[in-house]
């Protein structure tokens, strides 16, 4: 079930700002640096409020909590923000957290070149043809120009995809690509995953903010029996085409 909660309520308003007093001191305290991209930061201190309200801890947003009960979260041994993976591996041997909102200076510096790039991405030109199409989909991973252009490709009848989001609901309501099929929020992934169980034998183009969370829930996807299964890379964050918000389409 997707749990929704109302980002405009005090309570949540309230939460969110104990959050970010929260990975401030996680920055402080371990000298890291932020993402340069501040939609990344702001969807993983959604996420942390979120679960936060939900199961009274803030779990990692990139991945699904295990457990029904806290006897039953505690013995899953769920990611607990700031992480062990995350200090003692990924930032160490990355530079970034699997999140991605904490980096070392290094990283931090480094992407902020890389967003000036993303974000000079020329749009397409011309369409695809079928061919094409069918290849794009056989990739592990689309960028945002390709996505656009299946989108356009699909609604003219050359190809059959679904898209999903794998953010949480809130993020969802607030921004998602036009033609968005399915929300799989990666919190609550194997029960929404249950919507298209039945559809593994058409290609799937999975995202969330950054390309991290919706990387994940790939692997996880494959390893389940879909065929194909494609990440756009670097996610929402670099799409240039058309969006909707609310939560009707």
């Amino acid at each position: 079930m997707i749990k929704k909660i109302d980002i405009e309520s005090q309570e949540y308003q309230v939460e969110l700002e104990l959050t970010k007093q929260f990975t401030d001191k996680v920055v402080e305290r371990f000298d890291f640096r932020y993402n340069p991209n501040d939609e990344v930061n702001e969807s993983i201190q959604m996420g942390l409020t979120r679960n936060k309200m939900i199961y009274g801890k803030r779990y990692c947003p990139c991945f699904m909590v295990i457990g029904e009960t806290k006897e039953e979260q505690k013995a899953a041994n769920n990611r607990l923000c700031p992480c062990k993976p995350a200090l003692e591996e990924e930032i160490p041997s990355k530079g970034n957290c699997h999140c991605g909102i904490f980096c070392t200076p290094e990283f931090a510096q480094e992407a902020a070149k890389q967003e000036e790039l993303h974000d000079a991405i020329a749009t397409h030109s011309r369409g695809l043809t079928k061919e094409e199409c069918e290849k794009l989909l056989e990739k592990q991973e689309v960028n945002a120009v390709e996505l656009e252009s299946l989108l356009e490709a699909r609604e003219l009848g050359f190809v059959k995809f679904n898209l999903i989001d794998t953010r949480e609901w809130m993020e969802w309501v607030s921004q998602r690509i036009k033609g968005t099929d399915y929300l799989v929020p990666t919190t609550a992934f194997y029960q929404a995953l249950e919507q298209v169980d039945d559809q593994k034998d058409t290609p799937v183009i999975v995202y969330c903010l950054s390309g991290s969370r919706s990387a994940y829930c790939q692997r996880i996807m494959l390893d389940l029996g879909f065929k194909s299964v494609a990440n756009l890379d670097y996610g929402i964050s670099t799409y240039q085409g058309a969006c909707l918000s609310g939560e009707e389409e």
